[in-house]
């Protein structure tokens, strides 16, 4: 599958990975999402490399879609809270600061953030 480019892009920086959320066109003229999650590895000789998982959304599935991710969602957080568990992130736990645009640049070559998802807007 050829990709075009992306007619509306997003970003968002998760730790290691970042999620692209990108609109795209298909050969018919309509529209579909791709989500990329990219996620940065070093090699012991310190350079890198991510490694990249795509997923492709269409609209006849957006509804479906979107019904799955908010129940699940839901089921996590009526089972677990909204607090993050793990180690590294505690409730004390300082998160490094980072030139958000600059590694974004480094894995796409364009500045964009990302600030909120909401997957009704689908």
């Amino acid at each position: 599958m050829m990709e075009k480019e992306e007619i509306y892009s997003k970003v968002m920086r998760a730790g290691r990975r970042t999620y692209f959320f990108d609109v795209r066109e298909t050969k018919a003229g309509d529209y579909y999402l791709t989500i990329t999650e990219s996620k940065k590895f070093t090699n012991d000789d310190g350079s890198f490399h991510y490694k990249k998982h795509k997923i492709y959304l269409y609209k006849e599935d957006f509804a479906d879609f979107r019904d799955n991710l908010n129940e699940m969602i839901q089921y996590i957080i009526d089972e677990k809270g909204e607090e993050v568990i793990s180690e590294r992130h505690q409730s004390d736990y300082k998160k490094e600061e980072h030139n958000e645009a600059a590694v974004v640049a480094e894995e796409t070559n364009e500045t964009s953030s990302f600030t909120d998802i909401d997957f009704d807007d689908i």
